[in-house]
């Protein structure tokens, strides 16, 4: 109970962060309008849309998760948005964190998609307010939501022309 708690809401808030950089530049962050245009660098089209997509999946995926609120949905949002950011930014640069590499992000994306499957706990919001979206059919919709925002944001780059700078920043 306190392990997955622990788990749940170091996750959680580790993301939550990591999206109020993007969101609202805080703790060094950029904020929205550095942020988009990093999206646009990677070319994702429009840059504005996939910014707000990738904050909120962060942000909001982040503190849903941490708070055991609304179980699965935060943990999808911050699964969709560690995915992209595996893919578009770390996947070429190999898989230790030290050169930029997939070790971080894929440990908070598997976390959060164990959680998925675990559930929050006894000590969540969702456990309190004894409230719970409809099991399997949510998860089901999630994944596939998930799997398709992710599919969608990947594919937006691949229909972009390529910009200016090839330079590629982290998401």
């Amino acid at each position: 109970m306190i392990g997955l708690l622990i788990l749940r809401v170091g996750v959680g808030l580790t993301v939550a962060a990591h999206g109020s950089q993007k969101l609202f530049g805080w703790f060094g962050g950029g904020g929205i309008e550095k942020t988009t245009a990093g999206m646009a660098r990677q070319r994702f089209t429009p840059a504005w849309f996939w910014t707000w997509v990738a904050a909120l999946g962060e942000f909001g995926g982040g503190s849903l998760l941490a708070l055991g609120l609304l179980s699965p949905l935060g943990g999808f949002g911050v699964l969709g948005a560690m995915s992209v950011a595996i893919v578009a930014s770390h996947l070429h640069k190999g898989f230790w964190n030290r050169n930029g590499g997939v070790e971080f992000p894929l440990m908070i994306a598997l976390p959060a998609l164990a959680l998925t499957v675990i559930g929050p706990g006894a000590v969540s919001l969702d456990n309190l307010f004894n409230s719970a979206l409809p099991e399997p059919a949510s998860w089901i919709v999630l994944a596939i939501g998930t799997l398709l925002t992710v599919a969608a944001a990947l594919r937006s780059r691949t229909l972009a022309t390529p910009a200016a700078s090839d330079s590629v920043g982290a998401i």
